[in-house]
């Protein structure tokens, strides 16, 4: 157990960011899935700009990687142009 309250702060500013992290990760991974699930070009145009600008927020924030971001949004362009 920590002997600090310093310690004992970061233990609870760990897990409030730890629940934060994961919140957006998992969004951005179920935001991922439905935009996989878009059959028409015109749509997926459309929904591109805000998907991509998650992606490049999480990497920003060291959530994921940046080459996983870099990864992902290869992915999706690829997607679009199969359409």
């Amino acid at each position: 157990m920590a002997n600090h309250k310093t310690a004992l702060k970061n233990i609870r500013s760990d897990e409030a960011k730890r629940t934060r992290n994961r919140l957006q990760h998992k969004t951005m991974r179920n935001n991922l899935r439905d935009f996989q699930e878009i059959k028409t070009k015109k749509a997926a145009d459309k929904a591109l700009p805000s998907l991509i600008s998650q992606i490049d927020k999480l990497a920003k924030r060291n959530i994921i990687h940046a080459n996983k971001a870099a990864n992902l949004k290869s992915k999706v362009t690829k997607h679009i142009a199969s359409l």
